[in-house]
C-alpha cells in the first residue's frame, strides 16, 4: 500500500503560518497535520505502507528531512517529489506518477479525520465522504440504491447530495489511476482553469469503475486559522479518549493548573498560570503568569503576563500584555 500526499499548496490562508513551513507541517496536538493524516490513513489501511510520497513546492531540505521522519514513522520510505506549477489536483497527483502503481491512498494534507473501521481493499475505489449541513462550497456524490457512487458534483448551488468529498480516496490499480489522469493533460481537459482529479474519476466511472463511499465519523478541516484552532481542540479530544499521555515528562510546572485536554510538549516551562482547556504548547515554550485556552503554541514561543483564547502562536514568538485572540508568525514579537 502507498500514501499519496499532495502539499504543494501555498496555504495562504493560513498565513503567517505559513510563511515559513508549509501548512500540512503546522501543529495539532504536538504533531504535524500532515504527520496525523499519515498515522491515521496507515491505522485504517489494514496492511503495511511501503511508500509515503509527498508531492511538494521548493520548501528546501529541513522540510525534507521532516517528511522522510514522518514517512518513516510508519515504516514506509520516503519519496519527495515537486509540482512546480499550481495547475489542479490531477496535475498534482500526476507529479508523482513513478509512485502511481498498486494500490494507494490519495489524501490531500489539509484534512484530518477519525474514523473507526478498516479499509476494504477488495473494491475498485473508495472515496471518503462527510455529511455537511451545506454543500455548496464542496465537491458532493450522488448514490444509487446500492450504496454506489453515481455522479461527481462540484459546488453544487442547488441541492443535489449533502455528501461532501473530504479529500481522501482508494485506488485498487494506481497505474489505471495513473492512465486516467495522463489522458487529462495530454487532451488539455479542464475545469475552472485546472486539471481536476473529479474529472479523472467520472471518466473512470463511466469505464465501469465502481466506486463507493468511504464515511468517517468525523472530518477536521485545517483551511484557516480558526478551523485549526478548532481541529486542534477536537483533536485533543479524541487523543483523551484514547488515553494517551498529553504532558511531557521533562515538563517543568510550578504552582499551575493545567485544565484537560491539553497537550505540553518536551521540556516546556509553564509557571503562575491557566493552561486549558483545549491548549497545545510545543517544546520549549515558556508560559508565565498567564490564563491559555483554545490556542496553539509552537515551539520556543514565551507567553508572559497574557490572556489569549482561539489563538495561534508561531515557533520562537512572544507575547506579553493582553491581545486575546492573535494569530502571531514564527519570529515576531507582541508587546501590548
Amino acid at each position: 500500500m502507498k500514501i499519496i500526499v499532495p502539499m504543494a499548496g501555498m496555504g495562504k490562508r493560513m498565513r503567517p503560518h505559513t510563511l515559513t513551513v508549509p501548512k500540512p507541517l503546522v501543529p495539532i496536538a504536538g504533531k504535524p497535520i500532515v504527520q496525523r493524516l499519515v498515522e491515521d490513513i496507515a491505522k485504517v489501511c489494514g496492511e503495511p505502507v511501503d511508500e509515503v510520497a509527498f508531492i511538494i513546492g521548493r520548501f528546501g531540505a529541513a522540510v525534507e528531512k521532516q517528511l522522510a521522519g514522518i514517512a518513516e514513522s510508519v515504516g514506509a520510505k520516503c519519496t519527495i517529489v515537486y509540482q512546480d506549477e499550481p495547475l489542479g489536483t490531477a496535475h498534482a497527483i500526476l507529479c508523482a506518477k513513478e509512485s502511481l502503481t498498486g494500490p494507494l491512498v490519495v489524501a490531500f494534507a489539509d484534512t484530518l479525520f477519525k474514523a473507526d473501521f478498516t479499509l476494504d481493499s477488495s473494491v475498485p475505489g473508495t472515496i471518503w465522504v462527510q455529511q455537511v449541513d451545506d454543500p455548496r462550497p464542496f465537491g458532493v456524490v450522488k448514490l444509487n440504491e446500492q450504496g454506489q457512487i453515481t455522479d461527481f458534483v462540484e459546488k453544487p448551488q442547488e441541492f443535489v447530495s449533502d455528501l461532501a468529498i473530504i479529500g481522501i480516496y482508494y485506488f485498487q490499480d494506481g497505474e489505471y489511476l495513473r492512465r486516467e489522469l495522463q489522458y487529462l493533460l495530454d487532451n488539455n481537459i479542464k475545469d475552472k482553469g485546472e486539471f481536476q482529479l473529479t474529472n479523472a474519476l467520472e471518466n473512470m466511472k463511466n469505464q465501469g469503475t465502481v466506486f463507493v463511499p468511504g464515511k468517517v465519523t468525523e472530518w477536521l478541516d485545517c483551511g484557516n486559522k480558526d478551523a485549526t484552532v478548532f481541529t486542534n481542540q477536537r483533536y485533543l479530544e479524541y487523543l483523551k479518549e484514547r488515553g494517551e499521555t498529553l504532558v511531557a515528562a521533562s515538563a517543568v510546572i510550578t504552582n499551575s493548573v493545567l485544565i484537560e485536554p491539553v497537550y505540553v510538549g518536551e521540556h516546556a516551562i509553564i509557571t503562575n498560570s491557566v493552561v486549558g482547556p483545549h491548549v497545545s504548547l510545543g517544546d520549549h515554550a515558556n508560559v508565565r503568569d498567564s490564563r491559555l485556552s483554545n490556542s496553539i503554541v509552537q515551539t520556543s514561543a514565551s507567553l508572559l503576563n497574557t490572556v489569549i483564547t482561539n489563538s495561534m502562536v508561531g515557533n520562537f514568538a512572544t507575547v506579553a500584555g493582553t491581545p486575546d485572540d492573535l494569530s502571531l508568525g514564527d519570529y515576531n514579537q507582541l508587546r501590548v
